[in-house]
């Protein structure tokens, strides 16, 4: 199977895509869709940067899934509205594409790929290269998606079985128990 990781950015995206066989994982690609190229206030042509960014490494890599970054809300709210907007113009994408969307916290991935959620963005940069066997570590936005995809890739299969039995909460279940 192969899996597209995506960490949403309004700035920045970073994808990640791997081939996984089983325990195995066997690096694809990865790289940043940037939006610099539209004008900072323009925000509905930086979506559409994303939405056809997402369409084009869809087009190019033919994942079979993908697994997205859920956005928290932090300290300024007019930063987490746009950070929503750009993971939104992903989902999107990846759904325009037809695929299916698993969702997890920055977290849940630190946790699976450096082994503790509090972990540094070098020490997952470190641990995806290391796991992934590559020459040199990826880029922080690049490194975040792969670590994604990883986490996709050993806990995907696990989550199906959970939401067929009706165990998995769901992103909307989670926004709606923590009001």
């Amino acid at each position: 199977m192969r899996v597209l990781g995506i960490d949403p950015g309004l700035r920045s995206t970073g994808f990640g895509v791997l081939d996984v066989d089983g325990p195995r994982l066997a690096y694809v690609a990865s790289g940043v869709i940037r939006t610099h190229d539209a004008a900072q206030g323009d925000l509905p042509a930086r979506l559409k940067l994303l939405f056809d960014g997402i369409r084009e490494v869809h087009a190019r890599y033919q994942p079979q899934a993908a697994a997205v970054e859920i956005v928290f809300v932090n300290v300024n709210p007019q930063a987490t509205l746009l950070l929503g907007q750009a993971r939104g113009a992903c989902v999107t994408a990846l759904v325009h594409c037809g695929l299916p969307v698993a969702e997890y916290t920055a977290l849940q991935m630190k946790k699976a790929v450096a082994g503790h959620g509090k972990a540094a963005k070098a020490q997952v940069q470190a641990m995806v290269q290391r796991l992934l066997n590559l020459p040199q570590a990826p880029g922080p936005d690049a490194a975040d998606a792969l670590g994604l995809a990883i986490t996709h890739a050993h806990a995907g299969g696990t989550l199906a079985r959970l939401h067929g039995a009706g165990l998995a909460r769901t992103t909307s279940s989670m926004y709606r128990t923590s009001r």
